[in-house]
């Protein structure tokens, strides 16, 4: 099952499930007002059992999939040929960085350069989303505990992001984030190591992995994670991007306002959204 969040005529978040013939509306439907509150309620059977819709899927507006996380954590330096273009060495552990909600941004919503630098990038990733809370989970039972899986397009502002050795000041500036199209629930990809993503640039492939190649895999970062902290239904574990960012090409390629990104991940579909200026 394909999950979303939408803006509703009036302006208003709601949490939705692709049916035949368009989109239910769960938040009229099941009384949840957020997917992250249909995770928490164990109620995710209920929304697959859903088969009729409430509103067309063409021309929904789209919010990020879940827009309220408790946390969102994201693994840098995880592909080996993106390590290698940073001149870096592979560390023992997974590095980890925050982003915040504000930062990200809806499929077919605008990605925002900010005025304070042109050094704007783009990073591919795939997006795990936790259904089932826990602590200290092993690897071998952490599959058990995502929800489903999603489109993630990382932006980062490069030059703000080598001010020091930390990374967030890069990496979470408001709408540089895009989080969609939607969730595929994981009962349709039980092997998160088996999928394709790949991220262009105004039509030209600028990345290209298979998700095996990660140095930490989803479950070992489901492991790591949540021994440092317990994981919540609506969490978002960012799992890093592959070689081909902007920053490492000769000339640098940095988007601009009119560049279109797309990220797209084979079995859950297709990320697009628009660059603009900061206003």
């Amino acid at each position: 099952m394909r999950l979303l969040t939408f803006r509703r005529a009036d302006g208003s978040l709601a949490p939705g499930a692709i049916v035949p013939g368009g989109v239910a509306d769960l938040g009229k439907r099941l009384g949840v007002a957020s997917l992250r509150a249909l995770l928490a309620s164990g109620r995710l059977d209920e929304a697959k059992r859903l088969d009729t819709a409430d509103l067309p899927l063409e021309g929904l507006s789209f919010a990020p999939v879940i827009p309220d996380p408790d946390k969102i954590i994201c693994v840098g330096l995880n592909y080996r040929d993106h390590v290698a273009e940073t001149g870096r060495t592979v560390t023992e552990k997974p590095a980890l960085f925050a982003r915040f909600a504000g930062s990200q941004v809806g499929h077919g919503q605008p990605m925002i350069r900010p005025h304070a630098s042109v050094e704007f990038d783009y990073e591919g990733e795939l997006a795990v989303i936790i259904g089932k809370a826990g602590r200290h989970i092993a690897a071998s039972d952490a599959l058990k505990h995502v929800a489903g899986y999603a489109c993630y397009n990382e932006g980062s502002i490069r030059d703000w992001q080598r001010h020091t050795s930390q990374f967030l000041a890069g990496k979470t500036f408001a709408g540089t984030g895009a989080f969609g199209p939607w969730m595929v629930t994981s009962d349709e990809i039980p092997d998160p190591s088996t999928l394709t993503l790949e991220t262009r640039v105004n039509g030209q492939v600028v990345q290209h992995t298979t998700t095996d190649l990660m140095i930490t895999p989803v479950p070992q970062i489901i492991e790591y994670v949540s021994t440092v902290l317990p994981l919540l239904p609506g969490d978002v574990i960012v799992s890093g991007t592959p070689g081909g960012v902007g920053a490492k090409r000769n000339p640098p390629l940095w988007l601009k306002p009119g560049d279109v990104t797309e990220v797209e991940i084979s079995r859950i579909g297709l990320l697009r959204n628009p660059v603009e200026q900061e206003a």
